[in-house]
């Protein structure tokens, strides 16, 4: 993922530096497919080959199975020269003996029921999420909603914008007169999601009229409600995409945006410029939230942004799955519990917190939430009824016991969740 923000990928042509993005985030997507296809063709298991050469050999089968408008014989080609350049040249007759035997796969299904349907495509979204977290998810979800939820991880993922209060319509129509079409969020009031054209060649883009933000994002960033005037905590705020948000709903006041990483915190502050708006009094401090807050005051909104496993947002980082473990809720669980317990500390009576995860498990959601509220008397999680009545808009996004939630396969944007607090 990070290669692809290299120099050396910026300087290709706009043609082949799509064609480099689609192929890497492609192969991440259907990595264990992949896998499995070239080990059932080649008769070898994956670790009889070196990493190079299994590297190209994972490009090479995802172009011929997914990408067919390039021709089966110029990606075999490609892949051999690519093996000899990387000091493979011994293994060049053999990535040139595995691709050939590589066929394309019939038409793509145009929804999970009809990838279910069939077999060799269920086969392969089966495989292209590990066996550990779809069997887990089958566990929460039910078996009716995993593969759903596995097909919309392999789905390339909307472009979504936000624009700023009140101007969606007019920046529609801005992108429309430069080839660019889009359709209005469903939920988020500012939300445009790109349905055609290059919106990174227009000048809304370059001019930094709008910004590109998940709708479900945005959503949790608006359950804050800052009211004008009020001090608000924004923790976990790098790179500061929710902090810009915030800033603008609330106006006037104060807004104290943390991160524990200085180098995001950097960015964060180049992002921000000329986005906070003149009456908002801004600070920027580097700290870890898993230790006691050094604030003399209290906040009247509080958004813990909380570090998480991201299993929300699989199609748009697919690498996740195949780093992330199991084991590592836990862990990640220790820190956010640590998190919201030091952030309850600091809001004021009758304040607001907003804690959020971009991920689908309970270890890092609602089992954190409950933990720290049956630990800390004082404070309340506002219910399914409080929050339906102040955002009608969004009453199916909230469950029986009022935690927020969207799913990539039901709503079309990321897994979020989040729990609004309030101290009584």
């Amino acid at each position: 993922m990070d290669l692809l923000q290299a120099n050396e990928v910026s300087r290709l042509s706009d043609a082949d530096r799509r064609l480099a993005t689609e192929i890497v985030m492609g192969v991440l997507r259907w990595q264990g497919a992949l896998d499995q296809k070239i080990e059932s063709l080649s008769g070898k298991p994956s670790s009889y080959f070196d990493p190079e050469v299994f590297t190209t050999l994972r490009m090479g089968v995802y172009q011929i199975l997914f990408l067919t408008r390039i021709p089966a014989h110029a990606v075999v080609n490609e892949a051999v020269e690519l093996t000899k350049w990387a000091n493979k040249r011994s293994a060049a007759g053999l990535v040139n003996a595995v691709l050939r035997k590589c066929k394309p796969l019939a038409a793509a299904p145009t929804s999970a029921e009809a990838a279910w349907g069939d077999a060799e495509w269920g086969a392969l979204v089966r495989a292209a999420t590990p066996t550990w977290m779809f069997e887990r998810w089958e566990r929460q979800f039910g078996p009716g909603a995993v593969f759903a939820l596995a097909y919309a991880g392999l789905q390339i993922p909307p472009t979504t914008l936000r624009t700023r209060a009140g101007a969606r319509d007019a920046v529609a129509v801005q992108l429309r007169e430069q080839g660019v079409e889009t359709n209005p969020g469903r939920f988020a009031p500012n939300a445009l999601s790109i349905r055609g054209g290059d919106f990174y060649d227009s000048e809304v883009f370059r001019g930094g009229e709008v910004v590109v933000q998940d709708e479900a994002s945005q959503l949790v960033a608006a359950l804050v409600a800052p009211r004008r005037g009020d001090r608000v905590l924004d923790l976990c705020a790098a790179p500061g995409i929710k902090t810009a948000q915030i800033a603008e709903a609330l106006g006037e006041g104060t807004l104290m945006s943390c991160d524990v990483s200085a180098a995001r915190l950097a960015t964060m502050k180049r992002l921000l410029d000329g986005r906070i708006p003149q009456g908002v009094q801004t600070e920027v401090l580097l700290l870890d939230a898993t230790l006691k807050l050094p604030f003399a005051e209290s906040f009247d909104r509080a958004l813990v942004d909380a570090p998480c496993s991201g299993t929300g947002t699989l199609a748009r980082n697919p690498e996740i799955k195949w780093r992330l473990q199991s084991g590592e809720f836990e862990r990640l669980s220790k820190m956010q519990t640590a998190i919201l317990k030091n952030t309850l500390a600091t809001l004021a009576p009758g304040g607001r917190l907003v804690y959020a995860t971009c991920s689908l498990e309970p270890e890092e959601n609602e089992k954190v939430v409950e933990a720290v509220l049956a630990a800390y008397p004082g404070f309340r999680l506002l219910g399914k009824e409080d929050l339906a009545q102040e955002f009608p808009a969004w009453a199916e996004l909230f469950d029986p016991s009022g935690y927020f939630r969207t799913r990539p396969e039901m709503h079309g944007m990321d897994g979020f969740f989040a729990a609004v607090i309030t101290r009584v």
